[in-house]
């Protein structure tokens, strides 16, 4: 048969048949992930993985718990993969692809919003892409876990509370829509923790400075991408929204919130939701 996930003939009893072993068959990793052209950044992928067996798979670490079928089709060009969702926020929908196999590395390209199949492992704003890289292995045992609740020291500040994210930007990209529905903030005293579902995007103790025009932030990262560095940022808050902005670590304080092309600032506008 074309498909790589067949049953195997042999194994059948009693008329039911049992699904031979994929190629995909196991746990990987997800080493890295582009969504629209916009790559992700690493310290959101710690514990994210697809986990394959037989013509099932489950997507794990990336907010939602994703469930559902999976069909290959190695005699297409590139070769075929279709996912087709049964449990989580996408049941129901089916995301078309292409793939490649080497041995434990599995690179992949799929529709994100219906459309059809991708004919290249590309993504550009707008494609509506996602492309992941993914190595076969047991979950690393260093992922980093993160408290429920940062501990923060000292008297609460305007930007005390647990906020929802309305809208963010990378590097000048706009955070994809999923991204963004995942997207927490918990402030207490001088900690600040971001995840997006389960995982730790940031965790760092702050100084404000509310005298300055715009209001000034200093981040010291003790947790995620920018573990043991200090990012530079400035913020607005009306005690219902919050507005921030930081630069690379090592790189001036921005002067505006705007978001241009390969500026390397970090953007993003926070809803409070609980004191």
């Amino acid at each position: 048969m074309a498909a790589d996930l067949f049953y195997n003939h042999e194994n059948m009893k009693s008329g039911s048949k049992k699904a031979a072993p994929s190629p995909l068959e196991g746990s990987w990793n997800v080493m890295t992930l582009e969504v629209d052209g916009q790559p992700m950044a690493s310290g959101m992928l710690a514990g994210a993985r697809i986990v394959v067996e037989g013509d099932r798979f489950q997507s794990l670490g990336m907010g939602e718990v994703y469930e559902g079928k999976v069909k290959v089709d190695s005699s297409a060009s590139p070769k075929a993969i279709d996912m087709t969702f049964t449990k989580g926020p996408e049941k129901g929908n089916t995301s078309l692809g292409i793939y490649e196999l080497d041995g434990d590395d599995w690179r992949l390209c799929l529709t994100m919003r219906g459309g059809t199949r991708p004919k290249t492992f590309a993504t550009a704003p707008g494609t509506g892409l996602a492309l992941e890289t993914l190595k076969r292995g047991a979950a690393p045992a260093a992922v980093e876990a993160a408290a429920e609740e940062p501990a923060g020291a000292g008297a609460p500040t305007e930007l005390e509370g647990e906020w929802s994210m309305v809208s963010g930007f990378m590097d000048g990209q706009a955070a994809d829509a999923s991204m963004v529905k995942y997207g927490k903030r918990v402030t207490r005293g001088n900690e600040t923790v971001v995840k997006f579902g389960p995982q730790v995007f940031i965790r760092a103790t702050f100084t404000l400075d509310a005298g300055k025009s715009p209001r000034e932030i200093d981040l010291v990262h003790s947790q995620g991408m920018h573990k043991g560095k200090t990012q530079l940022g400035i913020y607005e808050c009306d005690g219902q929204f919050f507005r921030y902005c930081a630069s690379t670590p090592g790189q001036p304080r921005p002067t505006d919130f705007e978001a241009r092309k390969g500026d390397g600032k970090t953007i993003a506008v926070w809803k409070l939701e609980k004191r």
